[in-house]
């Protein structure tokens, strides 16, 4: 049992790690961060449903999953192929890709989620 927790121990290490490398090093993780806190805060303040807390966390785990994947890939890259290569470039601007895509699709289900009531806020509080 000591083994199984130490071990357990180390592998949140590395993945913490891992995950202060990402925060380190990558200059999207730090708009990520902001954007992901500002969401939160704007839903706290919003009152949202469970159902809706789920999809904007569901939200902004796929795009730091994506950022996190594609700063792997990177590295990965970087070691097989230190030099220029056309396929080199083509895998790191597919990870690219795969963080866009996951951004994009997680401002859509922002305004679909926190833009209705954040209208209906906005109206009310600027009503005469």
């Amino acid at each position: 049992m000591r083994h199984f927790l130490w071990t357990r121990g180390r592998s949140f290490h590395f993945a913490f790690a891992g995950w202060w490398y990402v925060i380190r090093t990558q200059q999207n993780a730090w708009i990520h961060a902001v954007v992901s806190i500002a969401v939160v805060l704007v839903a706290l303040w919003l009152g949202l449903s469970t159902i809706e807390w789920a999809l904007i966390l569901i939200a902004i785990t796929m795009v730091w999953t994506a950022e996190f994947l594609n700063t792997a890939l990177e590295a990965v890259v970087d070691l097989a192929s230190p030099e220029q290569h056309q396929l080199a470039k083509t895998c790191k601007d597919v990870g690219a890709a795969a963080v866009l895509i996951a951004s994009g699709s997680s401002v859509l289900i922002g305004l679909l989620i926190l833009g209705p009531p954040l209208w209906q806020r906005f109206q009310t509080t600027l009503a005469p």
